[in-house]
């Protein structure tokens, strides 16, 4: 009787392996080597979107912010740095937030970044 070698260790390998490819597009779901591949391809996007996805909220955060201040005649880079001026500490999430939710309070944020600029 011939001696059986990795049996079981191979076979939930693989069938680990087909399991994420679940879904896949023809050899890609039902082969173990281009599902291997399709599954190495598939991590590396996913590692590096998660985070490119915080480069584009924070991109997305700051055209909004802008757009709410190009409203009020003011540049994006003239608030934040009146922001800085006046020491008040918010970041661009919720600045994005509430010039969308509460246009009157970012409204005052503008009036005391523009009062906090002109001082010198």
């Amino acid at each position: 009787m011939p001696r059986a070698v990795d049996g079981t260790k191979r076979r939930s390998r693989r069938k680990k392996i087909l399991k994420q490819a679940k879904g896949y597009w023809g050899r890609r779901s039902k082969l173990f080597r281009t599902a291997k591949d399709a599954i190495a391809k598939a991590l590396t996007y996913s590692y590096r979107d998660r985070r490119n996805r915080k480069r584009n909220f924070r991109a997305l955060w700051i055209a909004r912010i802008s757009a709410i201040c190009r409203q009020n005649d003011i540049s994006y880079s003239k608030f934040m740095y009146g922001l800085s001026r006046a020491g008040i500490r918010i970041n661009r999430k919720a600045l994005s937030n509430m010039a969308i939710e509460n246009p009157e309070a970012f409204k005052s944020l503008i009036d005391e970044a523009n009062a906090a600029s002109r001082v010198e």
